[in-house]
């Protein structure tokens, strides 16, 4: 049993298929790219519907003008029937392909078409039938049209163009072959202009006129393809701008709300290597090791969840960035990417809202009959070495200097000292410097004697809470 081998499509309709599955794919890995589309096809089809409305009853309003007899009342009628027909598409309306909308649209078409070929059932005159199909009407197909690049996509825009032609074309055949003709009409004008053929062939109440029909479907197609560009470009710019959206939501995992606006705007390279002052947080949940060797998984997992979600806050609430996650361990700094005289306050109050948390957090887990935990947290502040570290191929944003050090030592101290929390000396006399208002907050600690740390031959002297 042999097969035939059906040819590759035309490049134009490859290139058509490629361009709509890129789109489709982007979409289904996008969720703000998915609800952009999804507003935008919502917005725009409810516009359309409004526009669509409003133009077909401004026809309706120049009918009698232009047709000052009864029989006009049918025209009159059928843009109501083309009103309704387009709200149904808006109550049908989905975002990606839906069969049910487009037959509605080919049925739109259709009977438009129809309309314009058929005569008026209500007219008293008899008339040729290809003297119908010549009235001038393809121009209302254009009104349609543009109403479609409101709530459409380029592709069903470009579909349109081509079944509109399609449905002229098959109408100039039925016509040439099945219409009413008038033969002694033709031959009235034939021997009105003889001598005249132009004329007579132009008068021919019995011609289809052809090169006119080819016209009007030749300009339709090409105006249809313009709008599809058009819709094209305007879809480009939409999922840019999802993505955008996609960038930021990345960078507000990281970065408070008010600093992700100055990050997307700002002209400066923010991954250059650079030295400045920063307040650097650690917080740890101590004796995590032990807890997960006596937990399970998931009771291990919703800690951690619970306890990040509670440092996050702390630490955006306050300005703060959160630079990693260290397993259980948590690394955030105050001043980057841009330094403000504020950072150690900033910084002391994040430190003192994370103890208020995580009382508010144990008292929550003994109600629900679990052990509290205890965390452990060291500021301080100093200059740091910050910038894009790593091959081309892993960069990452990393802050790095004895100053994170010296933090990360504080917050180990906390165990031996008794504590939940240890800041530097540097880092309190920074923060009562930037007038920031540390009154209630510099209250909650203690001026404790200075400590060697590990790695370290110069005492420091700290503040514990």
């Amino acid at each position: 049993m042999s097969f035939v081998k059906m040819p590759p499509p035309p490049p134009f309709v490859a290139r058509f298929r490629k361009l709509q599955e890129a789109e489709e794919q982007q979409a289904r890995s996008n969720p703000f790219l998915a609800k952009a589309l999804e507003d935008e096809k919502h917005q725009g089809h409810r516009l359309a519907v409004f526009a669509r409305s409003i133009a077909l009853g401004l026809v309706a309003i120049l009918l009698p003008f232009l047709n000052m007899r009864l029989d006009v009342l049918f025209y009159e009628a059928t843009l109501l029937m083309f009103i309704a027909l387009g709200w149904l598409q808006y109550r049908v309306a989905s975002v990606g392909r839906s069969r049910l909308e487009l037959a509605l649209i080919l049925l739109d078409l259709s009977l438009l078409t129809l309309l314009f070929i058929l005569p008026n059932p209500f007219l008293n005159e008899e008339l040729p039938t290809a003297l119908t199909y010549r009235f001038d009407n393809f121009i209302y197909f254009f009104i349609i049209l543009a109403v479609a690049t409101l709530a459409y996509s380029w592709r069903t825009v470009w579909a349109m163009g081509t079944w509109v032609a399609l449905l002229w074309l098959l109408g100039f055949f039925g016509v040439t072959l099945f219409g009413h003709e008038m033969p002694e009409l033709s031959e009235a004008a034939a021997f009105a202009f003889a001598g005249h053929d132009i004329l007579a062939s132009e008068l021919d109440p019995n011609s289809t006129q052809p090169a006119v029909r080819v016209q009007e479907m030749v300009v339709f197609v090409i105006v249809a393809g313009i709008l599809a560009l058009k819709g094209w470009r305007s879809n480009q710019l939409l999922m840019r701008q999802a993505n955008i959206a996609t960038e930021r939501a990345n960078l507000s995992r990281y970065f408070p709300s008010s600093l992700v606006d100055v990050l997307a705007s700002t002209e400066h390279d923010i991954g250059a290597v650079r030295t400045q002052d920063v307040a650097v947080l650690f917080s740890d949940i101590v004796g995590f090791t032990q807890f997960a060797e006596s937990h399970s998984p998931q009771e291990v997992m919703e800690l951690l969840r619970r306890y990040h979600a509670f440092v996050e806050r702390a630490i955006f609430q306050n300005g703060g960035t959160l630079d990693k996650y260290l397993g259980d361990g948590v690394m955030a700094t105050f001043g980057t990417p841009q330094t403000k005289p504020e950072d150690a306050a900033n910084a002391l109050k994040a430190a003192l809202q994370l103890i208020e948390e995580a009382k508010a957090f144990n008292k929550d887990r003994e109600a629900n009959g679990l052990a509290a935990v205890e965390i452990s947290i060291g500021v301080h502040y100093g200059p740091v070495i910050l910038g894009d570290i790593g091959p081309s191929r892993r960069l990452e944003f990393a802050v790095v200097g004895d100053t994170v050090n010296v933090a990360s030592r504080l917050e180990a101290s906390t165990r031996e000292l008794g504590c939940q929390c240890v800041v530097s000396e540097d880092l309190m006399r920074r923060a009562e410097s930037s007038d920031a208002g540390i009154d209630p907050t510099r209250k909650a600690f203690l001026a404790r004697p200075a400590i060697t740390l590990r790695g370290r031959k110069t005492p420091i002297e700290i503040w514990t809470a």
